[in-house]
């Protein structure tokens, strides 16, 4: 029971029941937690390792070519494209956020994150897991506008109003997660606190605090209601009208451009909600924490490592702009 835990200071000793608390006062930042990760069986490590050495390696080449790829080819400077190079920037700083910090503990077989790290990788994992979200969701509706008003398609996806919705996303995501770590810090964590978890996430967090929590969670529920449940309603409701407006086109061929220009976005909406659904219930009390860590790299390292994949493969103005930048690059017989 860990009762005691002083509400002045981020760290308390709280070792048993019976033992008396000793507050850590000015040694915060040498406090560390205990990451459990994925397994702790010794012969599981090197093949972890090389799992997410693979996964992390392949997710930022792949982002970084689709960013080279739009950047360096003119018939791409179009918003839908201006977001996806957003979206791959986005998908590399988020395996940046927890992979490199997971590489490192296995490789020196340590579990150890510090206080200060700990609150960082919190942060900055909250900014750039909503933001994915935002983008599909700026993403959607580029593609309602381009389906539902194509004759004044640029008129309305102005460069301008492109730039608009990215800031104003980036500043809503700050500004929250920031409240988020002023909460986080006002709590008590026990020195030597164990998370069951491969990275420092804020809902683990709260659940090992030994202090009162009721204010993050209240705030924790309220945010994810809205930075969850708004994109996704966007998204639905983008391409409730797209699919309206395809039931009034006769034409079997303007079906079938519209569907393939939806298609790869489709399948990162799919993709992104679908891993985000299975985090959520695999957290559920009845699941041992290592299910729900191996959820979560479906959502953290999986889905940012597919993304490239499902634009570049089902998108033929992707492809050829990725050939010609390959064979730029190559030497010359």
């Amino acid at each position: 029971m860990l009762v005691g835990c002083s509400l002045n200071n981020a760290f308390a000793f709280c070792p048993s029941r019976h033992t008396s608390y000793m507050e850590a006062g000015n040694h915060t930042e040498e406090s560390q937690f205990l990451l459990l990760g994925l397994s702790e069986h010794p012969d599981l490590q090197p093949l972890l390792f090389g799992a997410f050495l693979s996964m992390y390696l392949v997710t930022v080449l792949g982002n970084l070519l689709i960013i080279l790829a739009v950047s360096s080819d003119p018939h791409l400077h179009t918003p839908m494209y201006f977001f996806l190079s957003n979206l791959s920037f986005v998908d590399i700083c988020f395996v940046s956020t927890t992979v490199p910090k997971v590489l490192v503990n296995l490789q020196a077989q340590s579990k150890d994150i510090s206080y200060t790290g700990c609150l960082t990788q919190v942060y900055f994992f909250m900014i750039f897991a909503v933001m994915d979200g935002f983008l599909l969701t700026v993403m959607a509706y580029d593609r309602f506008v381009a389906i539902c008003h194509p004759l004044h398609y640029m008129v309305i996806m102005n460069p301008r109003l492109c730039g608009l919705l990215v800031l104003m996303s980036w500043f809503i995501i700050f500004l929250v997660a920031l409240v988020h770590i002023l909460l986080l810090r006002r709590l008590t964590f026990c020195i030597g606190t164990k998370i069951p978890h491969f990275f420092c996430e804020l809902a683990q967090m709260i659940m090992v605090a030994c202090s009162d929590t009721l204010v993050n969670k209240i705030f924790l529920f309220v945010a994810t209601a809205l930075l969850g449940v708004f994109p996704l309603t966007g998204i639905l409701l983008s391409y409730s009208r797209i699919a309206l407006s395809l039931m009034r086109t006769s034409s079997a061929g303007g079906k079938y451009k519209a569907f393939s220009t939806c298609g790869s976005h489709l399948s990162a909406v799919s993709l992104y909600y679908g891993t985000s659904l299975g985090v959520y219930l695999s957290s559920d009390g009845t699941h041992s924490p290592q299910r729900s860590s191996a959820a979560s790299v479906m959502y953290t390292v999986v889905t940012p490592m597919l993304n490239p994949f499902i634009y570049s493969l089902r998108n033929k103005d992707v492809k050829g702009a990725l050939g010609r930048l390959l064979s730029r690059g190559a030497p010359c017989p």
